[in-house]
């Protein structure tokens, strides 16, 4: 079982930037081996996979923040990243990080998760 750790969430303006960690903790594998995720949720709504990044770095992203969000690793820290540019009110949510075994938003490849950190974007 991985410890998952977020941090970095908060409030922004529209148009403004946030930066999200989160640092894993407590495997017996390395930290290399996981594909690791970014997950959200808004009120009212299910669990979203926004983007995901393997093992050797390769990612992808769901359509609703393509282009806006970049997702980056760093193997030495056990730590990943979520770089929100452009921010949008509907960004608002609770955003969690999820260590799995697939390159997939889909969030049943993914075993162990983080207890989130809220994002709130205000127009």
């Amino acid at each position: 079982e991985v410890q998952l750790v977020e941090s970095g969430g908060g409030s922004a303006q529209a148009g403004g930037s946030l930066k999200l960690s989160c640092t894993a903790s407590g495997s017996g594998r390395t930290f290399d081996d996981f594909d690791m995720g970014w997950y959200r949720r808004s009120p009212g709504e299910a669990r979203e996979g926004i983007a995901v990044i393997g093992f050797g770095g390769s990612p992808l992203y769901a359509d609703s923040v393509k282009g806006r969000f970049t997702i980056s690793r760093d193997n030495r820290r056990n730590t990943i990243y979520l770089l929100m540019n452009s921010l949008k009110p509907e960004d608002t949510a609770m955003y969690y990080c999820a260590a799995g075994r697939a390159l997939s938003l889909g969030e049943q490849w993914y075993q162990d998760w983080g207890q989130g950190t809220q994002v709130t974007v205000s127009s």
